[in-house]
């Protein structure tokens, strides 16, 4: 890859458009099924939407927020305002009033999208003079004149086009590469979010490298329900526009299993998360099918590791063991694929560290997990998994122009190359402090290089605990063992700074423990009750004896404590990635942690 041949995303969109104008771009849900919008049609609105934001007023390098879940309407609105010149500002949907007025505050920003009036009802109470108008997705503007529905926004712009308005090639010519693309705000699993300014060139080569490693193709289909908000599916928006392949936009969770089905999509990318969650249920499930049934998932499961196990080697597996496989296929591992659609070639995995358990359950199904790694700062690519060169507990080698290196003095793993950020946000000492005197990013991480340059992330230096003893211990590695040891563990918080052990916070998951509560004669409605429950604390104690069997000493878990809900988004414990807030978590539990040292 040249980088002397990056472009902007402009000008990346208005290739796109003028190559593949009748093929399809997006998928869509819609009232009578799935709805298709073609690269020509994307064109057409993009435009029609650029615009109208200029007739608003938006002039080059402003910023303009979006605080929308993911849906169509959002990537054309993202297009619209760079094709405008102006930065988007990234606002998630599950952002507090508090975090959206930060957000719309410190980026001063001057136009914000809205997705409805729920969203419109957290700035009730924000000052909103700086914004020349909002844009509503849905919903009425109950004629607030402050407020333009989209479909105005749209048809005005329109009317501009036929005009003599501004042409896409026009507005794109006008971009250039080291202007600022997008103002993305970190999620803050501590302190206040930072601005992260990611240009069109590293928003762009972060694209470029994806495709550059040759996994994706013109005809995949990619079901995209990330965040985006988040760098990760930014990221991927981008790619397509690289490739031209088809992508089902849709960001509701609970649609996640129907979209599958209906969409059968070749690829999709995920946080460690959701593939826990989706492990989870099918070993959940499997328990409850009975005996013979439960044994004969065990065994497929079995031979399907022992064949992608030797696959990842290089070696062809045995007589015996391709025929054993084609069985355990026929009768377990192909339903298994069924579930996501069937056509599933891999899937992408990102945002924070995978447990090897989860991800070695996914490639004995014959649904490899290509782990990768990158932060916002770094535009989301760093290093990634080849499917033909994947090693399950690593996140891969660099992406192409990217280099890693790890500082001797601490094992911080440290970044330099295109996709990394030009600086924090008004923040000229934050920016100065994350980067070394050489250009390298600190990126905060913790990790190894092996002898043919894969990366291992280990842990967040900011988290690694010094118990009192002067013994390290790297939480994540613990919490994620866990829960790939017991699909009843949901969250698991490590905990044992300047303490003479280590000990958790546990929560369980509700539904993955519904069948073990039934045969226990257990009631599955008070969260409370079975946190207090002997057996139900039996149940996670052998789990935690066996984490306990494989480490160290000074790491083991000497007492936990289960707690009577879940972690969530909306109480602050996650971020909207799904990282746990740890620091807040703790100062929540800050009793129940206490006690437990008594």
């Amino acid at each position: 890859m040249s980088l002397e041949s990056l472009r902007t995303v402009p000008r990346v969109l208005l290739d796109r458009v003028t190559e593949t104008p009748d093929k399809t771009a997006y998928l869509v849900p819609g009232s009578s099924g799935m709805e298709r919008l073609s690269w020509g049609q994307v064109g057409e609105r993009v435009q029609a939407m650029t615009l109208g934001l200029r007739e608003l007023g938006i002039s080059p390098g402003e910023r303009c927020a979006i605080l929308s879940g993911t849906r169509i309407e959002w990537v054309l609105a993202d297009f619209a305002i760079l094709i405008a010149g102006a930065a988007t500002t990234t606002i998630y949907p599950s952002s507090t009033a508090e975090e959206t007025a930060h957000i719309l505050s410190d980026s001063e920003a001057r136009l914000l999208f809205v997705e409805d009036r729920d969203q419109l009802a957290k700035l009730a109470d924000i000052d909103t003079s700086r914004l020349v108008r909002m844009v509503l997705i849905e919903g009425e503007a109950s004629g607030d004149p402050g407020i333009l529905k989209l479909g105005e926004l749209e048809a005005r712009g329109r009317e501009l086009a036929r005009e003599g308005g501004a042409s896409l090639a026009q507005l794109a010519e006008a971009v250039a590469l080291d202007d600022l693309a997008t103002l993305i705000y970190t999620s803050g699993t501590s302190g206040k979010p930072k601005g992260v300014q990611l240009a069109h060139a590293s928003c762009v080569y972060a694209a470029e490298a994806l495709v550059e490693t040759g996994i994706l193709d013109p005809g995949d289909r990619q079901f995209l329900w990330l965040p985006l908000a988040h760098v990760f599916g930014r990221g991927l928006l981008l790619a397509q526009l690289c490739v031209g392949f088809e992508t089902l936009i849709d960001g509701r969770i609970p649609e996640i299993r129907n979209n599958l089905e209906a969409a059968r999509p070749s690829f999709m990318a995920g946080v460690p998360r959701i593939f826990e969650k989706i492990r989870n249920e099918i070993i959940s499930r499997s328990m409850q099918a009975g005996k013979l049934k439960s044994s004969l998932f065990r065994w497929a499961m079995e031979t399907g590791r022992e064949v992608a196990a030797a696959r990842r080697e290089g070696a062809r597996p045995s007589t015996w063991l391709g025929l054993k496989h084609r069985l355990a296929d026929r009768l377990v591992l192909s339903k298994l694929r069924n579930v996501f659609g069937g056509r599933i070639r891999y899937f992408i995995c990102g945002s924070a560290p995978l447990s090897d358990e989860v991800a070695a359950f996914f490639h004995a199904a014959g649904l490899p997990i290509l782990e990768g790694y990158g932060l916002t700062e770094t535009s989301a690519a760093v290093s990634l998994n080849r499917p033909d060169d994947i090693r399950i507990g690593t996140v891969g080698r660099p992406f192409a122009g990217t280099e890693i290196k790890i500082a001797e003095s601490d094992g911080e793993i440290l970044v330099r190359g295109p996709g990394v950020m030009r600086g924090y946000y008004n923040l000229d000492e934050a920016t100065r402090n994350t980067f070394t005197a050489d250009g390298w990013f600190l990126t905060g991480d913790i990790g190894r290089i092996d002898e043919e340059g894969r990366l291992t992330v280990t842990d967040r230096k900011k988290d690694l605990i010094k118990t009192s003893g002067g013994k390290y211990v790297a939480p994540q590695v613990l919490e994620g063992r866990l829960k790939a040891l017991t699909p009843y563990v949901s969250q698991v918080l490590v905990h044992g700074e300047r303490r003479q052990f280590v000990s958790a916070l546990v929560t369980l998951d509700l539904p993955a423990l519904g069948s073990w509560l039934r045969e226990e004669g257990l009631s599955t409605e008070s969260p409370e009750a079975l946190a207090g429950n002997e057996k139900v604390r039996a149940l996670v104690s052998e789990a935690i004896d066996r984490l306990n069997a494989g480490v160290a000493r000074h790491e083991s878990i000497r007492k936990f404590s289960l707690l009577p809900h879940d972690l969530s988004i909306e109480a602050g414990e996650l971020t909207p990635s799904l990282k746990m807030r740890r620091k807040i978590v703790e100062e929540r539990y800050r009793k129940v942690l206490d006690a437990m040292y008594a």
